[in-house]
């Protein structure tokens, strides 16, 4: 009875040893291959297998994993090159537009059409001609303002109403880009039904490019003689 107690007590110490000795020698196998086919580990079903069989398990557990994030990176990278090319041609749509008008009304049929945009608002004033009312409606935007990129998600109500006005209610999603150029600001929102479409820890780098491009071409269509 004594003598098991010390075996027992003894395992976790000669198990440590053995770690140690492998963790230290990882050639160890290979001076010894034969025990690799003795070694024998338990089965998540039952049963045992040997050590080859449970390495080669990992590894083909391990090469599936890679090739989903393969496939994952492939699916990411062939989205972005259609939203680039849908960027592009927005660019050169915008390019042929003559007024802000027109600019205008190609920016809204390029995002309900190329981009699947359910709602498309735009929000512009002139800094040095603000009116009271428009001072005010600010306020509700400071915060945006003064971070100067663009904002994804569940936005406040307030917000919503003074760019959607009566549709509103019907946004459960949204993307709110700043517009900025020399006389011209404003805001430019995207809105959808989807309440997963846009979420806050999306990507914005696409929609600050957007914003960029919108600001400098309403900059120009709004110059006179343009």
């Amino acid at each position: 009875m004594t003598l098991q107690t010390e075996r027992t007590s003894e395992a976790p110490d000669m198990e440590a040893a053995v770690a140690e000795y492998l963790a230290a020698n990882p050639d160890f196998f290979e001076r010894h291959e034969s025990l690799l086919l003795e070694l024998r580990l338990p089965h998540v079903n039952g049963g045992s297998v040997s050590l080859l069989e449970r390495q080669l398990a990992a590894l083909r557990k391990e090469s599936a994993r890679h090739q989903q994030r393969l496939a994952e990176l492939v699916a990411i990278g062939h989205a972005n090159d259609q939203l680039i090319e849908r960027l592009h041609q927005m660019t050169l749509s915008l390019m042929d537009s003559t007024s802000l008008d027109e600019v205008l009304n190609v920016l809204e049929d390029q995002l309900h059409a190329e981009f699947k945009a359910d709602y498309v608002e735009l929000w512009l004033f002139t800094p040095a001609e603000l009116d009271a009312s428009e001072e005010k409606t600010i306020r509700h935007f400071q915060a945006f303002f003064q971070q100067n990129r663009p904002c994804c998600g569940d936005l406040p109500r307030e917000q919503l109403e003074i760019l959607f006005g009566t549709d509103a209610g019907k946004i459960k999603s949204a993307v709110l880009i700043p517009l900025k150029s020399e006389s011209i600001s404003g805001v430019m929102a995207i809105g959808s039904s989807d309440k997963q479409r846009f979420q806050p820890d999306m990507g914005t780098d696409f929609l600050s490019r957007l914003g960029e491009l919108v600001s400098q071409r309403l900059e120009s269509a709004s110059e006179p003689g343009a």
